[in-house]
């Protein structure tokens, strides 16, 4: 089997997780800027085998679309430019950054760590990827 690579994708930096190639547990991989995103996906899509892409696409309770839904929508248009080959779906990404914070809590983080965006990212991300994962989904 391939992983599963999944973006939280933001305006100015982009959260990445990836699943073990069995597609059982959920990863964090690392915090990028946004602006490096395709590069990044032709290096790690050259040296990893990824059969799906999911990206969190922002919404509204009631569905209507977000001042970030713009961005992350141009950003799907991008990788389906450079990878046309490469599935992606997209998935909700409704309370990801608030689930993040919390688990960074539970788990006993610094002030100053908690306070670092790009551990938030990255945790969203795999947090995404983890309920992607979960029976049912």
């Amino acid at each position: 089997m391939a992983r599963i690579l999944a973006i939280d994708y933001g305006s100015k930096r982009t959260g990445l997780a990836v699943t073990d190639p069995l597609q059982i547990i959920a990863t964090g991989l690392e915090t990028i800027d946004s602006a490096t995103l395709i590069p990044w996906l032709k290096d790690y899509l050259q040296k990893e085998e990824v059969e799906l892409i999911i990206i969190g696409l922002p919404k509204n309770w009631d569905e209507s679309a977000t001042h970030a839904t713009p961005l992350v929508e141009a950003a799907i248009k991008k990788i389906r430019k450079e990878f046309p080959n490469m599935p992606i779906k997209t998935v909700d990404e409704r309370y990801t950054s608030k689930m993040a914070k919390d688990a960074m809590l539970e788990m006993g983080m610094k002030k100053k760590d908690r306070r670092d965006k790009k551990n938030v990212d990255v945790i969203a991300a795999t947090i995404m990827l983890q309920e992607y994962l979960q029976p049912g989904a």
